[in-house]
């Protein structure tokens, strides 16, 4: 996916060729949700010149209503073919954009630009590439009796990588899969998970920017597919109390201009570099702010709580999957650090912009100090052992996310202070919002006092 280099030309000819009726400008807003406008395809031409117009007033977190006109700028290396998409009215291609200003400058609150800004940061600094592989895990619930996606219903009883009959989606599944390899992405693995209804299907890495339109595509295809089978998908990451919840652990490494991995070192007895654990250490050092937008949402924080196999401390380890960081065993080209505090409500772009930023920070530091790997199982330690070891417990809700991200100027120059406040007031309404309800569990607890 996005391996593909496309012309002007190129893109006409396949659209001629391939009968394409209408095509899907898309973008993606603060918050994470795809965004499009849809054209016929004789004004294709047109959107490739950057000439489609679009509200930007009407999108969470970009402009007020006086600066509402905003243009979309496609990607020519995003050119997809949606064959997953209804053929009824003639087929559908995508492209995914960039936003700009009408004075032809890259809009500074577009999450695909943040990202961007962070990956030039990246590269002026010597590195070429950051890899990126995401896990995302998803639930499948049945539909109510009016077909809406009201209901946590699972359709099986399966757990981790059981096969039909407990797995009842497995159908649902393999549909994704093929899908997806359609489409052209990799697939790597695709498997039941932990709890009812839970799944997981993984894809080939790629560079942090394919990375990103590859899972907003993945998102849009698996909700598409479970529709057919009469399903729902949400990648919601607690949607079920007492079982566990989705994460999106995200798999990285860096890179040099010759495609060495930067994170292996044959001569260090880990065989893993000290560039790697300073990166790693820049990452934890911002973990507590960084979670804001890894983890986004009230419900991300009812997943990161002991016992349901999420992390809720900010430590590394090459053993121990307690931990936020977790080196897996691969090692050579393979080494990675897998951040496994990240769920699938996170807006890829603006999430993975923080991360490289706060893991070059940690590398740029001209200090040599780096944190210590932990082989111990972190939940069986008190708060006082874990502070002894210099272990940050991560925000314990958004709210004090949001607190976190507010004295953390890395975040704030990350973001750019128009994404930034924006994105802390529509938090904090979100906040204030959830807090004023009475739930079920309170009735019950408190109602007969």
């Amino acid at each position: 996916m996005n391996g593909n280099h496309y012309t002007k030309k190129d893109i006409l000819q396949a659209a001629t060729d391939e009968g394409v009726r209408f095509i899907r400008l898309q973008f993606t807003d603060m918050l994470g949700t795809i965004k499009a406008v849809e054209i016929p395809s004789s004004r294709l031409e047109d959107a490739i010149n950057g000439c489609i117009m679009f509200d930007g007033s009407s999108i969470e977190g970009f402009v007020r209503i006086k600066e509402a006109d905003m243009f979309l700028r496609p990607d020519l290396d995003t050119w997809l073919i949606l064959t997953f998409e209804d053929m009824a009215y003639g087929k559908v291609a995508r492209l995914i954009c960039d936003v700009y200003t009408p004075y032809g400058k890259p809009f500074q609150g577009d999450p695909r630009f943040i990202l961007k800004r962070a990956i030039r940061k990246m590269n002026e600094t010597g590195i070429a590439n950051i890899n990126i592989g995401f896990e995302p895990e998803f639930f499948l619930f049945k539909l109510d009796s009016e077909g809406r996606p009201k209901t946590t219903l699972p359709n099986d009883v399966g757990s981790y990588f059981d096969m039909a009959p407990l797995d009842g989606d497995e159908y649902t599944r393999r549909d994704i899969a093929l899908e997806m390899e359609r489409l052209g992405f990799v697939v790597q693995t695709s498997h039941h998970e932990v709890a009812q209804g839970q799944h997981e299907i993984n894809f080939l890495f790629s560079d942090v920017l394919a990375a990103c339109d590859n899972v907003q595509t993945f998102k849009q295809l698996v909700k598409v597919i479970a529709r057919r089978h009469n399903l729902f998908a949400t990648f919601m990451a607690k949607p079920i109390a007492s079982i566990a919840g989705s994460g999106m652990h995200t798999n990285c490494s860096l890179s040099d201009a010759d495609g060495n991995n930067l994170f292996f070192d044959d001569d260090d007895q880990m065989k893993l570099s000290h560039l790697a654990r300073k990166w790693i250490t820049g990452i934890l050092k911002h973990a507590r702010g960084l979670t804001g937008l890894t983890n986004p949402t009230v419900n991300s924080y009812k997943r990161l709580i002991p016992g349901y196999e999420a992390p809720c401390y900010a430590c590394w380890s090459d053993a121990n999957r307690s931990a936020m960081i977790r080196i897996p065993a691969t090692r050579s080209s393979g080494t990675r650090a897998e951040i496994r505090n990240v769920d699938p409500m996170a807006n890829p772009y603006l999430a993975l912009a923080v991360i490289i930023t706060a893991g070059l920070e940690g590398i740029n530091n001209p200090s040599d100090e780096t944190l210590p790997p932990v082989y111990d199982n972190i939940f069986s330690l008190t708060r006082e052992q874990r502070e002894a070891q210099g272990i940050a417990n991560l925000p314990e809700n958004l709210k004090d996310a949001i607190k976190e991200m507010k004295i953390d100027p890395l975040i704030i120059e990350t973001l750019g202070e128009h994404t930034f406040n924006k994105y802390v007031y529509a938090k904090e309404l979100e906040w204030d919002e959830y807090r004023k309800l009475i739930t079920a569990w309170e009735l019950e607890k408190y109602l007969a006092i």
